[in-house]
């Protein structure tokens, strides 16, 4: 055991045993993630499915041979042991992690679990002095390796390059949908609304710390509404817009930011130097915002630029003649 750590061993530690049947956990358990990612993606990317679901048969292939193994050489009775159990063992991340972060994620993920398991067995197998735990070892870095040429295989056979093309293209249209439409429209309205109630304290008052605590308000109350508004408005099930959780929270904190930008300057107790500054942030929050619609949303980006700009401009001078006034 390690000292402060009871509840966890050395692989060192480990007995020929416990090494066969921690791999059968493991091969058990990648087997179950394989297949949550293909339920995850079967409506949405049925040919990358296919792929999960083949790469789970071959984890169940390798872990039938494993438990045939044990049994030939210690018999029916698996000892309980998982990878938590062992300290410096490699982790899996949780699937609704993955899930959140789009289908490349999950094809990349899906590669670093083989690559995981086979170096960990090859280091294994090369600090061990154990002649049969050696081989042992090997032999499990080898199915790894397997396992890789294995899913190669599988994606070529399900997932040839119109198919992958289409997947990546559905992927892209899901993202743009469910986190940069909502992001930008809170970005264009965090930047835009704001302008004028904060430059209107700003030269009705000229006192930076209340311009702040203003432009704080404004900010967070806007995304706290933009938020709600946009997970209240559509549950995604007809639009397949996604989810209205991660919209909510796209649309929310982008909004904030979009405030918080040119309200944050007013921190600064010198008035002119903080409406300089604000003024700076102002223009790159407006290009920035162009930017993204010409990327994503595939607007020209001078009509993009000219709506914006003009429509920043117009609030900014509202504000500006107002708070003169």
């Amino acid at each position: 055991m390690i000292p402060g750590v009871a509840s966890r061993r050395r692989f060192s530690d480990l007995t020929e045993q416990e090494v066969l049947a921690l791999a059968i956990s493991s091969e058990e358990d990648d087997a179950r993630i394989y297949r949550s990612y293909a339920e995850m993606l079967r409506d949405d990317f049925p040919d990358t499915a296919k792929v999960f679901d083949g790469m789970a048969k071959e984890e169940d292939t390798h872990r039938q041979r494993l438990i045939d193994l044990h049994v030939d050489r210690f018999g029916d009775v698996i000892p309980l042991i998982r990878r938590e159990h062992v300290a410096g063992y490699y982790a899996r991340r949780p699937v609704w992690l993955v899930e959140n972060l789009g289908l490349e994620r999950i094809r990349e993920e899906a590669e670093a679990m083989e690559r995981d398991a086979e170096r960990f067995y090859l280091k294994a197998a090369q600090n061990t002095q154990d002649a049969a735990t050696r081989r042992l070892l090997g032999d499990l870095a080898a199915a790894e390796a397997g396992h890789q040429n294995r899913a190669g295989e599988l994606e070529k056979e399900h997932l040839d390059a119109e198919s992958r093309d289409n997947e990546d293209s559905t992927a892209k249209r899901q993202f743009i949908l469910t986190w940069v439409q909502p992001g930008l429209a809170g970005l264009m309205d965090g930047s835009v609304s704001t302008l004028a109630p904060i430059f209107a304290t700003a030269f009705a008052t000229q006192d930076t710390w209340t311009t702040f605590l203003v432009g704080l308000a404004a900010s967070v109350g806007a995304g706290i509404s933009m938020g709600f508004t946009e997970a209240a408005s559509d549950d995604g099930e007809l639009s397949g817009r996604g989810s209205p959780i991660k919209r909510g929270f796209a649309s929310g904190i982008m909004t904030t930011i979009g405030g918080l930008g040119h309200a944050l300057p007013y921190l600064i107790p010198d008035f002119w130097t903080a409406t300089i500054i604000a003024i700076i942030v102002v223009f790159i929050e407006l290009w920035a915002i162009a930017w993204i619609q010409n990327k994503f949303m595939e607007t020209p980006f001078f009509r993009a630029a000219f709506q914006v700009v003009l429509g920043g401009a117009l609030v900014f001078a509202a504000g500006v003649l107002i708070g003169s006034g």
